[in-house]
């Protein structure tokens, strides 16, 4: 009995082709449409493909890779799969974690600004200014970079909104909820973007928005900074290195094609990061036209381009609403599903630490994350709030728990060698030397210089501009204490019966073990297509 009550402690995709879909969906995020292009612009254009290629094959598919590895093979959330790692290794599934609750409460703010914005797009309501629409009218942004708690309630419902959207979706689990909104959702975000791209191609200016993105600057890839460019981006895009990979792995079957899954996502995502470059550019060349200005001038990333230039080119082009719809509608679903992911992380690793249902955990953890979103960011002082939880979370938080799991794994604890045949063992696709020199030395060396780098110049510029106060309670202070809570929760007793669930997993032969889900999950019925190796 004990032995049944283990086996039905995990929750399984119904196949390799849902698993898939969901990486895509987390990986395919807000930043592939408004960073990338942005990035690819100021870093070379064209010829910034070439760096941007060199680290996909370098570190951003090896790193997705180690993330399928020890998600796969130890079958547990990151706090669970880095402790039957290794014990010790326990708290950087706990940095992952935490790294992902604090992206999770401020990006669905980011998600309830697009949905509103589709709306917006609709009576073009920003009117003739949407740079002060979107900061006053819209934010009702306070000229006090200090932090308030005066609430904006039509950013606050919304909010609210966005978040039981979230945890409905979670709460149904890993096939029925994350498993079947990723593969209505994905399609769904693809079509919506590509009548985008096809609406942007046709507009006056189009080709000139492309020769500005295309046109290559060649003397741009003896720049240092214009590679360190590329891997930052690869690194950021593809959703490695903070839990997300390792939690979705540990759901897949026991025989799973888990390096033709990394080709396949990470292709993908640097598809359709290609593809937004092409949208995004062929309509800031309209709008630059337009204007009668250069290219250069109207070139933006970020939440700039997101709402205050693409509002302008919406008010410029002819149809513009139902552009506007497109473009913001495709910010909704690309943003949403990776929400789902980020929280997705924190509610696996409180199932498998306590034991709790699905349900129970999702209303816990995900109600937690709602509270504290909504507390802190819908306000008067929101966006500058927003703007330094994000850039220290993304450039101290997931550079520096990626660097510290790399050399831990690869240098610490020489788990490499395992890790490359675990994924020979059950996939088409092998790896060897090459694999493990890129993971091994040369992405830890470009992550470790990318987080010297950030914390000299935060130190020595500080950031933004914003008072230091700002930047030192919600910039250091909350990824400092992160990494401390991390190292506290891995003294939090486990529930009975965690080691001999894995000890069971491990001794049952490839081809015929079975992972069954809590009372209460339905469990997913046979998938054809997933007979023998996938």
């Amino acid at each position: 009995m004990a032995q049944h009550e283990v086996t039905r402690k995990r929750e399984v995709w119904s196949g390799r082709s849902v698993f898939i879909m969901a990486a895509i969906g987390s990986a395919v995020g807000l930043g592939n449409i408004w960073r990338f292009p942005y990035i690819a612009y100021e870093n070379g254009g064209g010829a910034f493909l070439i760096p941007y290629l060199v680290a996909l094959l370098t570190a951003g598919i090896p790193l997705l890779l180690v993330d399928y590895a020890i998600g796969h093979k130890f079958r547990g959330s990151p706090p669970l799969a880095f402790r039957r790692l290794r014990r010790g290794a326990e708290f950087i599934g706990w940095w992952q974690v935490l790294v992902c609750f604090v992206i999770g409460v401020y990006y669905a703010v980011i998600v309830a600004w697009a949905a509103r914005y589709t709306f917006f797009s609709i009576t073009e309501a920003w009117g003739d200014d949407p740079e002060g629409f979107f900061m006053s009218s819209f934010l009702n942004q306070d000229t006090d970079a200090t932090f308030g708690l005066n609430f904006v309630p039509g950013v606050a419902w919304t909010l609210l909104l966005v978040w039981i959207a979230t945890l409905a979706v979670l709460a149904l689990g890993v096939q029925r909820g994350i498993g079947n909104a990723n593969r209505f959702f994905v399609p769904l975000l693809v079509l919506l973007f590509g009548a985008l791209v096809v609406r942007s191609l046709t507009l006056d200016g189009a080709t000139t928005g492309l020769d500005a993105f295309f046109s290559p600057n060649w003397s741009a890839l003896t720049d240092t900074s214009v590679w360190i460019a590329a891997y930052a981006q690869i690194f950021f895009s593809l959703s490695v290195a903070f839990g997300i990979m390792v939690t979705y792995a540990s759901y897949l079957k026991r025989r799973t094609n888990l390096t033709g899954s990394g080709l396949v996502v990470g292709f993908s995502n640097s598809s359709f990061e290609v593809l937004a470059g092409i949208g995004v550019f062929s309509a800031l060349g309209f709008m630059a036209q337009a204007q009668g200005v250069e290219v250069g001038e109207v070139v933006a990333g970020g939440i700039g381009l997101a709402f205050i230039a693409f509002p302008t080119i919406v008010s410029e082009m002819p149809g513009g609403p139902i552009f506007g719809v497109l473009f913001f509608g495709s910010l909704v679903f690309a943003g949403f599903t990776s929400m789902i992911s980020i929280i997705q992380v924190t509610v696996s690793a409180f199932q498998d630490k306590t034991g709790l249902g699905r349900v129970p955990a999702v209303l816990a953890i995900g109600g937690v994350s709602a509270i504290v979103s909504l507390l802190l960011f819908p306000t008067t002082t929101g966006l500058n709030t927003l703007d330094v939880v994000d850039r220290f979370a993304n450039q101290f938080g997931i550079v520096g728990v990626a660097f510290v799991a790399l050399v831990v794994v690869a240098w610490i604890y020489r788990r490499l060698p395992e890790l490359r045949d675990h994924l020979n063992s059950v996939s088409s696709f092998r790896v060897g030397t090459g694999w493990m020199v890129f993971t091994g030395i040369v992405t830890p060396l470009v992550l470790g210089y990318m987080l010297f780098s950030e914390v000299r110049d935060r130190i020595r510029e500080g950031y933004g501009g914003l008072p230091d106060s700002l930047v030192t309670a919600f910039g250091w202070g909350v990824q400092a204490g992160v990494i401390v809570l991390a190292v506290l929760l891995t003294f939090v007793p486990w529930r009975k019966g965690i080691d001999e669930e894995y000890e069971l997993d491990e001794n049952r032969p490839l081809a015929s073990a079975q992972v069954s889900v809590p009372s209460g999950d339905s469990v997913p019925g046979p998938d054809s297509s997933t007979g023998g190796t996938q």
